[in-house]
């Protein structure tokens, strides 16, 4: 439990999705840590069920549920399952995402190039990114009213605040990469999702706000790490803990007067 109460969390549920990813493990146990009993949905059960699992053995209350952030009545049922296992749904992160450099199963099926990009990979990432954002927040916020109150956290990226840089991708001698056309377009979107959540229930007691990270390390060749980290201010990736603060920030009482807004946790990415 956080020392300072306007932290604290306890008595509220939080649902992420995505819970079983890079950030999304990070999250759940940052909100389990603070009080919450959190449900931990991911498209992977068995991931999603390892992470609660984890947070359990900490002494936190979680559960685990499966999810396609994608399909309304999958979404329902994750919904439905917050109320069910954790007693409501106060807190909602969405935080499931395709990321091109890590979603392993397109590689090689599309060119990354713009002219040649495929209408599948991108309706996928719409699909994931944007329409699963939407989906989830107008479930969750259906329960939220009936409760009168509700936080929901949208994690956007700095390449839905500018383009790729596009040099990072790329390596003398091998064909040429780039960061695809949908991931910034999705990331974009996201921040309009916000600022429509925050300003369509500004006086039903839910807010709405997003956490924008900069590059977090998560295997990165050491060439991508070094030019990446010569762009930061702080001259480096940042870890997968970093944005552990800024997300209990946004869910708990210490933002109550915060809605509409993106939080910025970059390196000084976007400071140049």
């Amino acid at each position: 439990m956080s020392t300072l109460p306007s932290f604290d969390l306890s008595g509220r549920a939080a649902v992420v999705t995505g819970g079983a990813g890079l950030l999304g493990r990070q999250f759940c146990a940052t909100l389990a840590a603070a009080g919450a009993a959190v449900l931990v949905a991911d498209a992977n059960l068995a991931a999603a069920g390892e992470t609660a699992a984890g947070i359990q053995a900490a002494g936190g209350r979680a559960a685990a549920a499966q999810v396609d952030v994608g399909d309304a009545a999958s979404v329902a049922a994750m919904a439905a399952a917050a109320v069910e296992q954790c007693g409501g749904l106060d807190i909602l992160v969405n935080s499931a995402a395709l990321d091109p450099k890590f979603d392993q199963s397109g590689q090689g099926k599309h060119s990354s190039a713009f002219e040649e990009y495929s209408l599948e990979a991108w309706e996928a990432s719409l699909r994931v990114n944007l329409t699963g954002a939407f989906l989830c927040s107008q479930a969750a916020a259906k329960q939220m009213l009936t409760q009168q109150r509700g936080v929901i956290i949208n994690i956007c990226s700095t390449y839905g605040l500018g383009g790729p840089d596009q040099r990072l991708y790329q390596r003398p001698g091998q064909p040429t990469q780039y960061k695809p056309v949908d991931y910034t377009v999705t990331k974009a979107g996201i921040l309009g999702l916000t600022k429509y959540l925050a300003t369509y229930y500004g006086d039903k007691g839910i807010r709405a706000n997003a956490l924008t990270p900069g590059g977090v390390f998560n295997g990165h060749d050491e060439q991508f790490v070094q030019a990446y980290s010569a762009r930061a201010v702080l001259g480096r990736m940042a870890q997968p803990d970093e944005m552990n603060g800024a997300l209990l920030f946004l869910a708990s009482d210490a933002s109550s007067y915060m809605t509409g807004a993106n939080l910025v946790v970059d390196g000084g990415w976007t400071a140049w």
